[in-house]
């Protein structure tokens, strides 16, 4: 997940830096349901009045959030991509970026893939999803291209292999149930399973 460490917050911040950083904190903490717009006021140690100032609303807050977590994940896997020899490897790399990134902070990935969440929230975590395909089905493409890779929809392959991980990594998160999965062999079986979906020698 996204560098937005749970820290305390800096009085010399920007109040607005130090909201989106507590919220953050108590998302991780107790997930979407357990904060509230006071609650992110009180964390950050500023008056609810300058919330206000700041966010319409809890969810005005979180799109943000979201936003930054996305463009972080987006970060990461395009860096863990360098140095992969071919697109088998790319997709490998790509997939164990997220599942490792989220294994490594469930409460919170648990928070931001799968809580429900209101509308405007969801509307940006659905447009972190959908580019996130899209890459995916960019690095198929290639390899289809260069011949390292069967034929196949790439698009189609893509939104399967998203569909995928993200239902594989439902019980490994989970609050009450995850906790003893074993990281290292869920991110194995998830990379193994996208390579023998995208036909990889």
């Amino acid at each position: 997940m996204a560098d937005l460490r749970v820290i305390e917050t800096d009085p010399r911040e920007g109040t607005r830096s130090r909201l989106l950083r507590a919220a953050m904190a108590l998302l991780e903490a107790g997930g979407y349901a357990a904060v509230s717009d006071s609650a992110i006021a009180e964390r950050a140690g500023v008056p609810i009045e300058s919330f206000y100032e700041h966010f319409p609303s809890k969810a005005g807050l979180f799109v943000e959030v979201f936003r930054a977590v996305g463009d972080g994940e987006r970060a990461a896997i395009e860096a863990s991509t360098d140095g992969a020899e071919d697109v088998a490897d790319v997709i490998e790399a790509v997939v164990s970026t997220f599942a490792g990134r989220a294994l490594t902070r469930p409460r919170l990935a648990w928070a931001l893939v799968y809580e429900p969440v209101e509308a405007v929230v969801d509307a940006e975590r659905m447009a972190y999803r959908r580019a996130y395909t899209e890459r995916l089905a960019q690095f198929v493409r290639d390899g289809v291209d260069r011949g390292e890779l069967p034929d196949q929809d790439p698009d189609l392959t893509a939104a399967a292999l998203i569909g995928a991980i993200i239902e594989g990594l439902v019980g490994p998160l989970a609050p009450v149930v995850g906790r003893n999965a074993d990281p290292d062999a869920v991110v194995a079986s998830l990379t193994a399973l996208c390579r023998r979906a995208i036909g990889a020698r």
